[in-house]
């Protein structure tokens, strides 16, 4: 009997060196599964952001685009035929940042935005599918127009060909 209790007294001793070796075991496991986590939400907020600017970014060329739409439904905007295929080409938006001459067209600026659009007058057809609403003449002529709006890093182009009577 005396020998039991010895042994008894002895293992628990032996223990509490083992129970801290596993707690801090399980605690440097719970540390990386938490410093993980914070990785992946900071991921996941960067990805949110650049959504979000890739959105505002359109949304300024949509309204750039509907400002030069404006802009040439006005009774008296003119502007000449542009010539050759050079001319004619779709402006490389790719490069522009400021408003101005750049290549074959001049971008105007929105105002109270980020957005810039073009203008090219590309010739007239004689029988439009689609006639502009309230067209009496044979005639259409037809305008492209290129908007770019920018938002942070983003920047989106939109087009549009647009037809006058």
């Amino acid at each position: 009997m005396y020998r039991s209790l010895s042994t008894l007294a002895i293992r628990p001793h032996r223990q509490r060196g083992m129970a801290l070796i596993v707690s801090l075991i399980f605690l440097l496991l719970l540390t990386m599964i938490g410093i993980s986590s914070m990785q992946n939400a900071s991921l996941q907020e960067r990805m949110a952001g650049s959504v979000k600017l890739r959105n505002e970014s359109f949304q300024v060329a949509e309204a750039a685009l509907r400002a030069g739409e404006n802009a040439v439904a006005a009774s008296n905007y003119v502007l000449a035929v542009c010539s050759g295929n050079t001319a004619c080409a779709p402006p490389n938006a790719a490069v522009v940042t400021t408003a101005g001459a750049n290549g074959n067209v001049v971008w105007v600026a929105v105002t109270g935005t980020t957005g810039l659009y073009a203008v090219q007058n590309i010739g007239s057809t004689a029988a439009p599918i689609n006639p502009p609403s309230g067209c009496q003449s044979a005639s259409t002529t037809l305008y492209r127009i290129t908007a770019i709006g920018f938002s942070g890093p983003s920047r989106s182009v939109v087009e549009s060909i647009y037809g006058k009577c």
